[in-house]
């Protein structure tokens, strides 16, 4: 009997002493489960300009401006949208915890998507960054990497927003600097639980959230900013800008990009109609919305999608994107060479006019309007370039850029699906240089480089399959040595192979004649393309080189394809490049 008694005493002594740690362990398994974001700041970032003691984002008083945040649209809650990804600007008072010092938090982030979206800044005076990890609901993970530039030295080119001042204990200060909104892919068709943040000293985390706006959609029509560029000035007017679709479906939704912006801008109404001719529209434009308004205010470096709409676009026709600008517009994000005649109003809302009567000026730049996007489809083919690509000196209001041509060959087959074609060429852009810095407004439209816009312009199209490089010969021909832009070729393929999408280049043309191209320069446009045919790292070629060189002198081009500037194909030698592609390999 004692020893059962004593047996029973030892039992429950060893029970007790568990009772403690399962406990705790208890404990620490709630204290480790994924929290909002918000639930885990412990840094300030944002200071009123009186009180700049406040916050301490760097370590060393240093913080940014509510003002100049006010100033940009980032109010406090304020919902942004930056390459397709919704992001919300922490709701916090200047003074307030407003972001987390990344150190392996486990964050709570739900969806499904393509890619992950950080609202971010470095303090540690260079690029800072780390391993992560996602975990998805049905328990799997995996791995990423998140590098952020520096708030006060990162390149302006890639930033979100760009604030003007900084705020000290010792007063403000008229030095920029940075936001930028960073993604990394997830896998396909996972819905997202949490994330685990990288440990990295000085990298700050404002929002995260999955990137959904792609899915459900293809892209019809694009345009890549090239730059910030003074425009009108225009005060309640109204354009109706003209594009030309690839992919058609039944529903539609448009995109107006305020990139590079320093200040938001209003949308006042905006109607989508197809065109008849000129300004005047086939039947009565119908209207859009944006969050169930008429219109909406795009902050500085963000993007507004409209709600998705009820109407039937066709494939291969222009559509008439009409929007009323209320306020003052005296600079606007624009790409340069459209090719193509848009119009402006006189004073008033005419978004919803039919008639042509009320636009009485004539415009051939794409300001704010970045994207039409259509419903289901295929997905799309996206063509990175330049001027080329861009259609420069092809007959303006045809529609005969290359990948004009190229969209209609697909649209009359069915040996591969009739895939939207993108074209995000612009004019005098190069791969590793950037010709518009980034910020600030300037008369230069060739855009930041392909690898500075790679991220904004191709990885967050709507069910991107595969992209097309072809460029180079700017950089060439301003002093960029062949191995510099192979360098940044092969940058450009792995970034956009390590995102799911197959990777195409196109080789660089011949053109002596032009004042640029000497010899030397030739041999370092030959180096490249050897490399692109030889080299292995796409994962496919379009030899568009030996499709217009002349055959007794392949340092140039064939009279017949050439524009006469030597430099650019004209119609027939645009249309001779997209005859040439073979169609399979667009398949992703």
């Amino acid at each position: 009997m004692r020893r059962c008694v004593r047996g029973i005493l030892v039992a429950l002594a060893l029970c007790g002493s568990l009772v403690p740690a399962v406990s705790a362990r208890a404990v620490e398994e709630r204290r480790a489960a994924p929290v909002p974001l918000e639930r885990l700041f412990d840094n300030v970032a944002v200071s009123d300009d009186s009180s700049p003691g406040e916050a301490d984002f760097d370590g060393f008083g240093a913080s940014l401006s509510a003002r100049d945040l006010t100033a940009a649209g980032w109010t406090p809650g304020r919902a942004l949208t930056v390459q397709g990804a919704r992001l919300t600007w922490p709701k916090r008072r200047p003074g307030e915890p407003d972001n987390v010092r990344a150190a392996g938090q486990d964050v709570r982030v739900t969806g499904r998507g393509d890619a992950l979206a950080f609202l971010v800044a470095g303090t540690a005076g260079t690029e800072v960054g780390g391993p992560g990890t996602v975990t998805y609901t049905n328990g799997t993970r995996s791995g990423y990497r998140l590098t952020a530039p520096d708030w006060r030295t990162g390149p302006l080119a890639t930033k979100a927003l760009a604030l003007p001042h900084i705020n000290t204990p010792g007063g403000q200060l008229a030095r920029p600097v940075r936001l930028y909104v960073v993604t990394v892919p997830l896998v396909p068709g996972r819905a997202v639980a949490s994330v685990r943040l990288p440990s990295a000293a000085g990298l700050h985390v404002f929002a995260v959230s999955v990137r959904t706006a792609t899915l459900g959609w293809t892209g019809s029509w694009t345009t890549a900013t090239g730059g910030y560029a003074a425009v009108g000035p225009w005060t309640d007017r109204t354009l109706r800008l003209v594009v030309h679709t690839s992919a058609g479906g039944p529903r539609v939704r448009v995109r107006f990009d305020n990139t590079f912006a320093a200040a938001p801008v209003r949308i006042g109404r905006a109607t989508v109609a197809v065109q008849a001719a000129g300004a005047a529209s086939r039947g009565t434009p119908v209207a859009l919305s944006f969050g169930g308004a008429a219109g909406v205010a795009i902050p500085a470096g963000g993007q507004a999608y409209s709600d998705p709409l009820g109407f039937s676009v066709p494939a291969g026709v222009n559509l008439l994107v009409s929007f009323h600008l209320p306020g003052t517009v005296a600079a606007a994000p624009v790409h340069g060479l459209a090719q193509q005649r848009s119009y402006v109003s006189e004073p008033g809302d005419h978004a919803a006019d039919g008639a042509a009567g009320a636009y009485t000026s004539v415009i051939t730049r794409w300001p704010l309007l970045a994207g039409v996007d259509v419903s289901g489809g295929p997905g799309s083919v996206v063509l990175l370039g330049d001027s080329i690509t861009d259609g420069d000196k092809s007959t303006v209001d045809a529609n005969r850029r290359w990948p004009d041509v190229l969209a209609g060959r697909l649209l009359k087959q069915s040996a591969v699906p009739r895939y939207g074609v993108l074209n995000l060429g612009v004019s005098g852009n190069r791969v590793v240089t950037d010709r518009y810095p980034g910020d600030g407004v300037s008369t230069d439209t060739a855009g930041v480089s392909a690898l500075h816009r790679f991220d904004r312009d191709v990885l967050a199209q709507p069910s991107a399959r595969t992209a097309v490089v072809f460029e180079g010969i700017n950089d060439l021909r301003w002093g960029t040595s062949a191995e510099q832009v192979i360098a940044g070729l092969r940058e450009l393929v792995a970034r956009g192979q390590a995102r799911g999408l197959k990777m195409l280049a196109a080789t660089v043309l011949p053109c002596e004649g032009e004042t640029r191209c000497t010899a030397a320069v030739d041999g370092e446009r030959v180096a490249v393309n050897e490399w692109i045919r030889d080299g292995g790292a796409f994962d496919g070629v379009l030899d568009f080189d030996a499709v217009v060189r002349d055959p007794q002198r392949p340092s140039r081009m064939l009279p017949a394809y050439d524009s006469g500037d030597h430099l650019h194909p004209g119609d027939t030698g645009l249309a001779a490049l997209a005859d040439s592609v073979d169609l399979r390999l667009l398949r992703p």
